[in-house]
């Protein structure tokens, strides 16, 4: 089974974010993940645009991918921030981390959140905690 595979089983079990809002797992590396969310009119707010939670929870899981895939339940998030930039006219929507610092109890991390026709659409950084 590759990497790829056990990160989707392992994550399969997050039910909000794959199954009611539909996040799949692209890629995976150290310290690393690639999301998308493939946008339905379910994910839509009263005014037309994607629900922010419906972002987030993209963002959400890929810091949970990249922080915990190699060592399973090792980091919880301790502080969450979105910043959202535009909305999309795209039809999905990617989610990105990158490892700003990782140390001995905490760790940080950006999750660029983009769209199909490359308009950033959220900025997200995460403060997370090991509790190994």
């Amino acid at each position: 089974m590759s990497k790829l595979e056990e990160a989707r089983e392992m994550f399969s079990k997050d039910l909000y974010a794959t199954k009611l809002s539909g996040i799949k797992i692209e890629e995976v590396g150290e310290k690393y993940a690639k999301c998308s969310m493939k946008l339905t009119a379910d994910h839509k707010n009263a005014y037309g645009g994607i629900m922010g939670g419906a972002i987030y929870t993209l963002a959400d899981l890929a810091f949970a991918v990249a922080s915990n895939f190699d060592a399973p339940a090792s980091t919880v998030s301790l502080v969450g921030q979105a910043n959202f930039l535009s909305m999309t006219k795209g039809s999905v929507l990617y989610a990105e981390t990158e490892l700003i610092k990782d140390g001995r109890t905490n760790c940080f991390y950006n999750v660029r959140i983009y769209d199909d026709l490359g308009k950033d659409i959220a900025a997200v950084t995460f403060t997370g905690a090991h509790i190994r």
